[in-house]
């Protein structure tokens, strides 16, 4: 089987669904080809460069103007998304001789933009192969909603399923088995090997932070807010490929552990810089032994970008991050109560109402009450459990299983057209 996959690097969220369900497809089938492609960039590097950009300058910068974009966007017959449909629509044809090479038995997308791209195409009668859209997040969004020639929604919910014929598509269409996530994180591990070779405790309670999405002002405050608390734990933060991030978070570690005390993060800010790498480029040396050896208010262990992410989420009691589409999906597969921070206003925040309406996870507020909350989910086990049950039934195990099974029938359906 030939598969087309078509993500955009839009956030993260939407090429991991995209390589979690390649993987998949290639463990079942190792003669299948699957082709990844970052469709924006593909057809217009410029379109893509303007959009990439101004997405992650509007959700730093200006948080509230993007929300309000958003919301617009979720709305029929306005300007928004009129201009995002004259865009696709002029931008179709340059996707026609990638298809036209590959010659792919089905088509996926992961992104809005990449289903409404190449369903015009199929719309136009330009191609007719099955054609699937994914969507990457825990609400429906206008844009995922296109034309009729899509064969198959993939949901993450019941919910969502209602959500999404209600604007119009039918109800056979739209299948709730979830975001695709790599089995390992499914997989249980050797908690007690994992615990040794961090030099961590395992009979210590365990904050993950996933810093790698937050400011360096964030990550400083949340982790400052979250040692306040008087309960006994030990905290794993993940930077992500953040230098900045990790260079000033290990100065303030080293603070911390010089004073025996905890630092004022906006103190410390201004008084000195973190060192840079070596030269341009280059990354900071030893990022995931640097807290090894120290020992600040709570024992920490803190890491630089990291392919193991599944480990450290099966080590943690809790994570503490923002509510994006993939992370939130992978502590889903991994059973991992979430505190979520600073949802951005638009898709994040559907995400964190949702997550908390279900009991998978609590809100951490601006305010001080972030370190009672912290507090109450770690000397409250019960509430932690129940957190886990809640989403241990919500969890798709079988995501991507399912959806190789659906595209299966989908293509044996078109041999016949």
């Amino acid at each position: 089987m030939k598969v087309l996959i078509l993500s955009a690097t839009t956030g993260g969220g939407h090429m991991t669904a995209a390589n979690a369900l390649k993987d998949y497809i290639k463990s079942k089938d190792s003669g299948a080809d699957v082709l990844i492609i970052d469709t924006l960039q593909y057809v217009s590097p410029f379109v893509n460069k303007a959009v990439t950009s101004g997405y992650i300058y509007m959700v730093r910068n200006t948080p509230n103007f993007y929300g309000n974009i958003y919301n617009n966007a979720d709305k029929n017959d306005n300007t928004i998304n009129k201009t995002v449909e004259i865009t696709t629509s002029v931008l179709s044809t340059k996707l026609l001789p990638l298809i036209d090479e590959f010659k792919p038995d089905i088509m996926v997308s992961t992104h809005p933009f990449a289903i409404e791209i190449v369903a015009t195409l199929k719309a136009r009668g330009l191609i007719n192969k099955p054609l699937i859209s994914i969507i990457t997040d825990f609400a429906v969004h206008q844009a995922y909603v296109v034309q009729e020639v899509v064969d198959a929604y993939i949901v993450s919910s019941r919910e969502m399923v209602d959500d999404i014929v209600s604007r119009g598509i039918e109800r056979v269409r739209v299948y709730p088995y979830g975001i695709p996530v790599k089995q390992k994180f499914y997989e249980d591990i050797d908690r007690q090997s994992a615990f040794e070779d961090e030099g961590l405790d395992e009979n210590l309670p365990t904050v993950l932070i996933m810093a790698g999405s937050f400011g360096v002002t964030d990550v400083l405050k949340i982790y400052h807010k979250i040692v306040k608390s008087p309960a006994s734990f030990q905290v794993i933060v993940i930077t992500g490929k953040n230098e900045k991030l990790y260079e000033t978070f290990e100065h303030y570690l080293r603070k911390i552990t010089i004073n025996n005390t905890i630092v004022e993060y906006k103190k410390l800010l201004k008084e000195s810089k973190p060192q840079k790498p070596a030269r341009p480029g280059a990354k900071p040396k030893n990022k995931s032994s640097a807290s090894r050896n120290q020992k600040p208010i709570k024992p920490t262990r803190l890491l630089y970008f990291t392919d193991e992410v599944e480990k450290y989420m099966h080590m943690a009691d809790f994570i503490v991050t923002k509510p994006g589409g993939l992370t939130v999906s992978e502590s889903i597969a991994a059973e991992l109560p979430m505190a979520i921070f600073k949802a951005i206003p638009g898709q994040e925040e559907q995400n964190a109402s949702f997550l908390v309406e279900n009991n998978m996870a609590v809100r951490l507020k601006k305010d001080n009450t972030c370190t009672a909350t912290i507090t109450e989910l770690i000397n409250n086990p019960q509430k932690l459990a129940d957190m886990k049950k809640s989403i241990h039934s919500f969890s798709k195990g079988n995501s991507a299983a399912n959806i190789y099974l659906l595209m299966c029938e989908l293509v044996e359906k078109y041999k016949d057209k």
